[in-house]
């Protein structure tokens, strides 16, 4: 598991407006997980992906990232097909389902009302994103899913945005824990991208096809 600093507390209140539409959902929703959304997967993972935010009848309601909602449907398929996830995905934390040298973090660990956090909130929750990085000795490459994500990679590796320009497929290098770690980035495989075309299950496939490259073909035990 991640440390405390790499976690917010249930209550985190360093979003005040997040923290208000957190204590909103738990008035309607009180069996929801309504709470900063822990990492899954462990800091010993070669791949690290990031994502935008927890979806509010996703990742909110069921307490794990990309669970719950549409673009979990496509991720964990996708993982599984390339051998970054193994066991069964039913769209629950108690599925079964683990990570292989795999873990999966949002850039804002809150829900944000209409899913769009504001720069301010992105920039309250980099420390914890900051702390993750720094407790991953092996990273090797991290997919960045969406510009958000992509950017705030880049700040929390202290990496140039203007050096750095974000497109799907896109790799660069990133200097993290004195050693070069590749960064992919890919379109967010949200119900609206995929709905219009942007993202493609074949485009989001090729994204997890180059990582697994990278990291060589899967150890079987």
């Amino acid at each position: 598991m991640f440390s405390a600093r790499a976690e917010p507390d249930r209550d985190c209140p360093r979003c005040a407006r997040l923290a208000d539409f957190r204590r909103q959902a738990r008035e309607r929703e009180p069996g929801w997980f309504n709470a900063p959304v822990p990492a899954f997967g462990a800091p010993s993972a070669r791949l690290l992906i990031v994502g935008l935010a927890p979806g509010l009848q996703g990742a909110n309601r069921t307490g794990r990232p990309f669970t719950g909602d549409y673009a979990g449907d496509l991720l964990y398929a996708t993982l599984l097909e390339f051998g970054f996830a193994a066991g069964v995905y039913a769209a629950r934390p108690d599925d079964g389902l683990r990570l292989v040298e795999t873990a999966i973090v949002n850039a804002v660990r809150c829900v944000p009302p209409q899913n769009k956090p504001l720069p301010a909130e992105m920039a309250q929750c980099r420390p914890f994103l900051e702390a993750a990085l720094d407790e991953m000795p092996r990273l090797h490459t991290i997919v960045a899913l969406g510009r958000i994500a992509h950017e705030s990679v880049l700040r929390a590796a202290s990496a140039k945005l203007s050096g750095h320009p974000f497109g799907h497929g896109a790799e660069f290098a990133l200097p993290i824990g004195g050693r070069d770690v590749g960064l992919i980035d890919s379109y967010h495989c949200s119900r609206y991208n995929t709905n219009t075309g942007v993202l493609t299950p074949a485009m989001f496939r090729a994204v997890f096809a180059r990582a697994r490259e990278r990291l060589g073909p899967v150890k079987r035990r």
